[in-house]
């Protein structure tokens, strides 16, 4: 072999393992800091299980705003409340694709396609956003009402009954996740789950669920970052597991629908509305997507919040927060009638700021799906170019000191005043933002005004039991996309059993034969 050959093979050998070392799926961003990473790995060690408590650090020498290599993927995050108002919702229709993820996108979703939320931006995408957008907006979510009203009555009556009014310390985190799952079930389905017919069902939604939310997280699956790792079937064969698993009841729920609605004993709701339409111009496969995003929402934002909610009005600090906002409901509704009331307006400011506080506070989707630019983006002398993908630390820009005052303190009055603009990212932000917020607050308003007055939540007798207050170290699979609370309990005293026993019955007759 001639010396000219020889130096040619050693260049090509020479790059070749440059870019498997070192590549990115993108260019180095010039004029935007980095954060220097390992050969093959890039800064995947570094960031660990807790992604955004890492990158939160990393803002403080970096700047807000830095790039990072993930593998072989070149990753942008933003940090603060102030950085993330400025790529995702100044620059919000520059940054309105989804970018893939071999796990979620190649083998989760083979078979189902992808929920609206993790689609890349196309005209399929914006019709299935534009529909579900608009069976979700507020005029849509009001009339949704009567199925929050049996949710939640469902879930306190069994309180009551399953803590012997009050002796018996409850873990609340099954019915919670029922609530918010049958509120979605029944909206999409028309169906919901019967906890003593159906038990096995909401069991395995529910455990399905939170195994594909580990599949859409950044940080537990490292063979997207880093293709040679698919080469170890290990993390595709588990995944494999739970998609098989999750065909089967989304195709038992579709297919039970379908057959109703042949049989005309269906009842009113958004995909029976969409297959009933003549004029609806969505196929099977964008059906089946808005299904699933339904399905797997109704998981996500409303029971963690709920859940770590209930767990802190529990706690001695919690304890005074809960005090007042038991007397901002009956300043509103001397009466009584806050249980009824609460359904039809939002008029007790209080809870407002108290559940927009606890969606501040515990940011359960800690890192966001992730974003792909399709303009450039401009941030401080970079031009970060189209193509990029862009991480937001939510978390980090929740509790960002310049823009909350004390923001590990939790403290409802912070949003009495009515502060115009975006309140927190727990929804997200801009052209891609969850498009079930109204749906979910109207959740969170209606079972807190209930639950406070029903109840008077303490802390449990066993030490054991207690809850974890703080929002990253609450989460029991830290490497999944959203917060899974871990176990505890909480006493549930009624405050007036014989009036909350009164308005359970009167909610039982108002959405008898609903679903």
């Amino acid at each position: 072999m001639t010396l000219p050959i020889i130096v040619a093979v050693a260049a090509v050998l020479t790059y070749s393992a440059y870019r498997i070392l070192y590549g990115t799926n993108t260019p180095k961003i010039k004029g935007l800091p980095e954060v220097p990473g390992l050969p093959l790995f890039g800064s995947l060690f570094e960031l660990g299980t807790s992604h955004a408590k890492v990158a939160q650090g990393w803002a403080k020498k970096y700047g807000p705003v830095f790039q990072v290599r993930m593998g072989n993927r070149r990753i942008v995050f933003a940090n603060t409340f102030e950085s993330v108002r400025h790529i995702w919702i100044t620059n919000q229709s520059a940054l309105i694709s989804r970018p893939t993820l071999h796990t979620f996108h190649n083998v989760v979703s083979s078979s189902q396609g992808f929920t609206i939320g993790t689609s890349p931006w196309d005209d399929s995408c914006k019709a299935r956003r534009k529909a579900a957008a608009t069976a979700l907006n507020r005029p849509a979510v009001q009339s949704y009402m009567p199925l929050i009203d049996l949710e939640s009555n469902v879930s306190i009556k069994e309180l009551l009954a399953d803590s012997k009014g009050g002796e018996i310390d409850l873990d609340p985190r099954a019915y919670w996740q029922r609530y918010a799952l049958n509120t979605s079930l029944t909206l999409c389905y028309g169906y919901r789950i019967d906890g003593d017919k159906d038990d096995t069902l909401l069991k395995e939604i529910t455990e399905v669920e939170r195994g594909v939310s580990n599949f859409r997280s950044t940080s537990n699956n490292w063979q997207d970052y880093v293709p040679l790792l698919r080469l170890f079937p290990s993390q595709s064969n588990e995944a494999v597991k739970f998609r098989e698993r999750r065909d089967v009841y989304m195709d038992k729920l579709l297919a039970v629908l379908k057959e109703k609605i042949d049989m005309g004993t269906d009842k009113p709701c958004i995909t029976g509305n969409i297959i009933k339409d003549p004029d609806a111009k969505l196929n099977e496969a964008e059906i089946k997507s808005i299904c699933l995003t339904m399905v797997s929402a109704g998981l996500d934002t409303v029971p963690g919040n709920l859940i770590m909610g209930i767990a802190y009005l529990a706690s001695p600090a919690g304890q005074l927060i809960q005090q007042r906002a038991h007397a901002e409901i009956l300043a509103v509704y001397p009466n009584n009638d806050a249980w009824t009331r609460c359904l039809d307006e939002e008029k007790i400011p209080y809870i407002t700021a108290l559940y927009k506080e606890i969606l501040r506070y515990w940011t359960v989707i800690p890192i966001c799906l992730p974003r792909e630019s399709i303009k450039p983006i401009a941030w401080r002398g970079a031009l970060i170019p189209a193509g990029t993908t862009f991480y937001m630390n939510a978390y980090a820009a929740d509790y960002d000191a310049q823009h909350f005052a004390q923001p590990h303190t939790f403290m409802p009055e912070r949003y009495l005043d009515d502060v115009a603009g975006t309140p927190h990212y727990a929804y997200g932000a801009g052209s891609r933002m969850c498009v079930g917020s109204h749906l979910g607050n109207r959740e969170l308003y209606t079972a807190f005004v209930r639950l406070i007055s029903a109840f008077e939540f303490v802390m449990p007798r066993d030490t054991r039991d207690a809850p974890v207050l703080d929002a990253l170290e609450a989460n029991a699979l830290p490497t999944s996309l959203t917060l899974e609370p871990k176990y505890f309990k909480v006493g549930f005293k009624p405050r007036d059993r014989a009036l909350l026993e009164t308005w359970i019955r009167e909610s039982e007759e108002r959405t008898r034969g609903l679903v």
